[in-house]
């Protein structure tokens, strides 16, 4: 396992990283499509720029991670901003389409609600487990079925 650095280890032990790989391999044991979930100390700001948007800071991690490289663009980026307190949930086009940015907001919001009781492992888990549930029934697993993207949290 990597060495995460110390304010990522200050928001998730090393136990919490565990649990929250687990929580995606059985989430996706259950789908043919691809959970990610990334933490940054903060959302790169550049100079003389406005204030930078969660969002597509998501989406821009979301295709430096190679997940809209899927078969079926069914990937699923849960996004942390840690210090900044801010996150947000990207899907690829193929997921997308079939749940729309309600469904997103909604694993946003269970995962804010755990957030704010210092919960940052079970709102990680819950939305694992809320996405893991939704592509489930739109990609279930099939026999001839591969893990494409790695399981584990990344930190950048």
């Amino acid at each position: 396992m990597p060495r995460h650095p110390k304010w990522a280890r200050r928001f998730l032990s090393d136990a919490d990283f565990d649990a929250i790989t687990r929580a995606i391999k059985t989430a996706e044991a259950r789908t043919s499509a691809e959970i990610r979930v990334h933490l940054e100390r903060r959302v790169p700001r550049r100079p003389f720029r406005r204030p930078p948007d969660v969002l597509l800071r998501a989406q821009h991690v979301f295709r430096r991670l190679g997940m809209h490289k899927t078969a079926e663009r069914h990937g699923v980026l849960v996004y942390l901003a840690v210090e900044e307190r801010r996150l947000a949930v990207v899907g690829d086009e193929g997921i997308h389409g079939r749940v729309g940015d309600r469904h997103w907001n909604r694993v946003r919001d269970l995962m804010v609600e755990k957030l704010r009781e210092d919960a940052p492992r079970a709102a990680l888990e819950r939305a694992i487990e809320e996405l893991g549930q939704a592509l489930a029934e739109h990609y279930p697993r099939r026999p001839d079925d591969r893990n494409e993207l790695s399981d584990e949290v990344s930190v950048s």
